[in-house]
């Protein structure tokens, strides 16, 4: 496998992403690169910038899905749900859409659902015992550490007495 310096790397993925009329396979062509790893690049570049800006597309232009509102989005991932690729692809050719925008709205709306399944009363109910619990722990180590310290006064006092007066037997 051929390695790429990342100055080129990077300098193509800029251009794969701010002329987005120009093809992949084009651009193959021309730098010797294979498709497939073009494709590979950018699909990782569009996916650094959904995490950056959230509305990043492949050519770099905000797309109309930028502009919907929850609910809309929402219905758009109902509608979309039993999709395959293919036909996800065609559904977002005709509203004007990015199948990652649909993909990354779905796992957002997956995530706040995940989020509401535990209620912020049971969270704090479960923090609650759990720093009681903390507390209860304390409270005995500190006295199992007094109780060890007692008795290694007790075992020095007796060590020092026995060398003072002689050992005694222990009947």
């Amino acid at each position: 496998m051929t390695q790429y310096s990342v100055e080129r790397k990077e300098s193509l993925v800029r251009r794969m992403l701010n002329s987005p009329d120009l093809p992949i396979r084009e651009l193959s062509r021309q730098t010797g690169i294979s498709t497939w790893t073009l494709y590979d690049w950018r699909r990782q570049a569009m996916k650094e910038n959904q995490a950056v800006s959230g509305k990043s597309t492949p050519s770099g232009k905000k797309s109309s899905g930028a502009k919907r509102t929850a609910a809309q989005k929402l219905a758009v991932v109902t509608e979309t749900g039993t999709l395959n690729e293919a036909e996800l692809a065609e559904y977002c050719r005709a509203k004007g859409l990015y199948p990652e925008e649909v993909r990354a709205w779905r796992e957002a709306a997956e995530g706040a659902m995940n989020s509401a399944l535990v209620p912020q009363k049971m969270m704090r109910e479960a923090r609650a015992a759990d720093h009681k619990r903390i507390k209860e722990l304390e409270r005995e180590l500190h006295r199992k550490e007094k109780a060890l310290a007692e008795t290694a006064a007790l075992l020095t006092l007796r060590k020092k007495a026995a060398a003072i007066w002689g050992e005694e037997e222990e009947q």
